[in-house]
């Protein structure tokens, strides 16, 4: 908070009464100045500053403050102030109980006391203050506040200051109530950011974990939100007996939606999977719960195996989700018939059964990669997924970026998840 200089502060040597029309003309343009000043901020700590020293400077350092309406209370809160040694930022009155200002803010109307010792409603405060006016501050119609100005002559002000005064004490409303909606957006912005930063550290947390040691077999992940979080997602399912369920999907929709139904088909999964030998079976039973529990046109396309590693088979099916990719010395999409999207309606998943012998290689992916799109709204497309895993020294993370180039400048941005499965 801005003080007056100590000299100021003890005397209280506020100026006469402005007489001339010279005066009143300056004392307008200072005015003037002053409104522009205070309406170029929106930062309400630095507005409420600027208010009370820009109108004291420009009337003549004279005692300023700026009280705010707290709506839980029904009070007045003091949140600007110049020239006062005994009220502090902070202080408070009720409305309609205490003082000029009180009563200003239950009338709504602006009140002036030429001599402060005959006023009913004004409550001692500097000594030498012998005049003073509240305004309302009112903003569509709402009282958010009021604007008090205190005087060491006997009414110091005059008529046309007055209209000033009160002219500028609607533009100051205006600009304290934009800057506490800048504020609240702000705050609210802030809150949302933290949240959103929790739920991208818990969605990588299920990620990240360490991959299954399954002899015979290594594996690569990539996962990459187009947001803060995702409705991509994959796992690993330890199912004993050297078997183990793969999952990966894509939940419809986009970012904190996406990413709860996400958790949601996830847990699930989780849940099921154990109770069922095969891939068919257990998306049957995933889908009838989906269906039963998923909002109308959310669903989950899917795509979930079951290795086992003992005969180095694995066993897919698909609710609607993109083909898995066969690598092994040429690349060839998987044959694979599908079901439904997970959470539409009752649906049979059929599967198919492969060897994954030494060398042999299986990318599970999501829509984000093929349909990744790039300036010219080009599509990244299963061709160029199939050039780029024919280089030998091909990788989830070596995909990810050639999409991420790829689609450089593009304003149409998705989640790009991929799972590699690597027979050796």
């Amino acid at each position: 908070m801005a003080t007056l200089p100590a000299t100021v502060q003890a005397t209280h040597a506020f100026p006469p009464r402005v007489q001339s029309s010279c005066e009143f003309s300056q004392v307008l343009m200072k005015l003037q100045r002053a409104t522009y000043l205070v309406a170029s901020t929106l930062d309400l700590d630095c507005l409420l500053d600027r208010v009370v020293n820009d109108l004291a400077t420009s009337i003549g350092n004279v005692e300023v403050d700026v009280w705010l309406r707290d709506r839980n209370s029904n009070e007045l809160v003091l949140s600007g102030v110049r020239g006062c040694t005994k009220n502090k930022l902070g202080s408070r009155l009720k409305i309609g109980k205490e003082g000029m200002v009180g009563h200003v803010a239950a009338t709504g109307k602006m009140r002036y006391a030429p001599d402060v010792s005959k006023d009913p409603y004004y409550i001692p405060c500097e000594p030498e203050t012998r005049s003073s006016v509240s305004i309302p501050l009112k903003a569509d119609g709402e009282l958010i506040g009021a604007l008090c100005i205190e005087h060491c002559e006997i009414d110091a002000f005059s008529d046309d200051q007055l209209q000033i005064l009160e002219a500028l004490a609607g533009h100051i409303a205006i600009s304290v109530q934009n800057a506490r909606l800048f504020k609240n957006e702000r705050v609210e912005r802030e809150r949302l950011e933290r949240e959103h930063a929790e739920a991208r550290a818990m969605q990588r947390a299920l990620f990240l974990k360490p991959q299954p040691l399954v002899p015979g077999f290594a594996f690569e992940t990539a996962w990459h939100p187009a947001g803060a979080v995702a409705g991509d997602w994959f796992d690993f399912i330890d199912l004993g007996n050297q078997r183990y369920g793969i999952a990966l999907a894509d939940v419809s929709g986009k970012g904190m939606p996406a990413a709860l139904l996400m958790s949601a088909t996830r847990a699930l999964l989780r849940s099921i999977a154990p109770l069922y030998t095969s891939p068919a079976q257990t998306l049957e039973h995933l889908n009838r719960s989906l269906t039963e529990d998923f909002p109308t046109g959310k669903f989950v396309t899917m795509v979930y195996g079951i290795l086992d590693a003992s005969t180095r088979q694995i066993t897919v099916s698909s609710a609607a989700h993109l083909p898995p990719l066969v690598i092994n010395g040429h690349c060839a999409f998987l044959d694979l018939d599908t079901g439904l999207p997970l959470g539409l309606g009752a649906s049979s998943y059929p599967e198919t059964t492969i060897t994954l012998g030494p060398g042999t290689r299986l990318l599970f992916y999501t829509d984000g990669i093929t349909e990744a799109m790039n300036a010219t709204n080009e599509e990244y497309g299963p061709a160029r997924l199939i050039e780029h895993f024919v280089q030998p020294e091909a990788c989830v993370d070596s995909l990810i970026a050639e999409v991420q180039k790829f689609g450089h400048g593009s304003q149409h941005t998705d989640d790009a998840t991929a799972l590699l499965i690597r027979s050796r």
